[in-house]
């Protein structure tokens, strides 16, 4: 958006282009991890992400040129997504090999590109944003009741296994996994207090799974309204100008 209108980039072509390259590079960049390529192959791949990367660049300088306000723009959340989509290319230059895996890693965040030219991924990160108090404070109570778990989990079966429950960082692992419902199994309760305890924390982590869940699908419902009263909003403005422009000229 620039000034407040859509840009040039921001139209439905250029739109479905941008995002047809981000997928394209996800694809690629996702062919380049396998075994015994061709060099044909590896040449292929390179040159894509040399015209992907200044394509994205063009796109980066554009929009940057045509913020009204630049420094805002480069550090907003777009700006610094469109940043880090071509970055992680020029940092190759500048690490050595033992890093380069990295950075080739820090190409996927490309993908998040997307959240420019979809709507849906527009609501879902307003709703985010909206609910984000709510969110930390259960990312906060989240973490006590680990810790709590941990502890609790500890104190019933480090008698009884000495070498699995060796200490509280070791607990919170068993913690990790029990509350979040996964159950790898390399780590488990033999006493009859810790089964119960178990017992207990997996109940209250299938009940923790629904709390943001039922967090973001209220948000998402206020978003939908808001976009759905300013739109009739902007409607009804229309409506009243073209009212006024016919009576100007009935006048």
């Amino acid at each position: 958006m620039i000034a407040g209108k859509p840009s040039l980039l921001d139209r439905p072509f250029f739109a479905w282009s941008i995002a047809g390259l981000i997928l394209f590079s996800v694809i690629t960049f996702s062919i380049g991890t396998l075994p015994n390529l061709s060099e044909t192959s590896k040449e292929f791949l390179y040159y894509s992400e040399l015209a992907v990367v200044g394509i994205f660049s063009v796109e980066y300088l554009y929009r940057v040129y045509m913020a009204p306000q630049k420094l805002r723009f480069i550090f907003s959340f777009y700006g610094l997504i469109d940043l880090l989509a071509i970055l992680p290319f020029y940092l190759g230059f500048l690490v050595d090999l033992r890093t380069l895996r990295l950075v080739r890693l820090l190409r996927l965040l490309r993908v998040l590109k997307l959240a420019r030219y979809n709507m849906a991924i527009f609501r879902f990160m307003r709703a985010i944003y909206l609910a984000k108090e709510e969110l930390v404070i259960f990312t906060i109570a989240s973490l006590v009741l680990l810790f709590l778990a941990a502890v609790g989990i500890y104190h019933f079966e480090h008698n009884a296994q000495p070498e699995v429950f060796r200490s509280i960082f070791d607990a919170l692992w068993w913690a990790v996994a029990t509350l979040t419902t996964v159950g790898y199994g390399d780590i488990y309760p033999i006493t009859n207090g810790g089964r119960l305890f178990t017992f207990g924390i997996l109940m209250i982590g299938l009940g923790m799974i629904a709390v943001p869940t039922g967090i973001i699908a209220s948000s998402l419902s206020d978003v939908r309204r808001q976009l759905e009263r300013a739109r009739q909003h902007e409607q009804g403005d229309s409506h009243r100008e073209q009212k006024s422009d016919y009576k100007d000229m009935r006048d």
